[in-house]
């Protein structure tokens, strides 16, 4: 069935660390995310507590740090 998955363009949900790993890797490129609610979520994902007045820049160095301990 992975052939029809592959077919059809479906695709599994990324993982939290995944997304965590991709959104730095963005970011280190010279990105800027634009919606610090996904950036939040990745965090909460990750095990972390977010308030939703956090700066993006903090919450991004926290995801960083939590990647740096898996």
């Amino acid at each position: 069935m992975k052939w029809l998955d592959f077919l059809l363009g479906r695709r599994r949900p990324l993982s939290a660390e995944q997304r965590a790993r991709d959104l730095i890797r963005a970011v280190d490129a010279g990105g800027l995310p634009l919606n610090a609610a996904i950036v939040n979520d990745i965090a909460r994902q990750l095990g972390l507590e977010v308030s939703s007045r956090a700066r993006m820049e903090e919450t991004i160095a926290r995801i960083r740090a939590a990647l740096g301990r898996v």
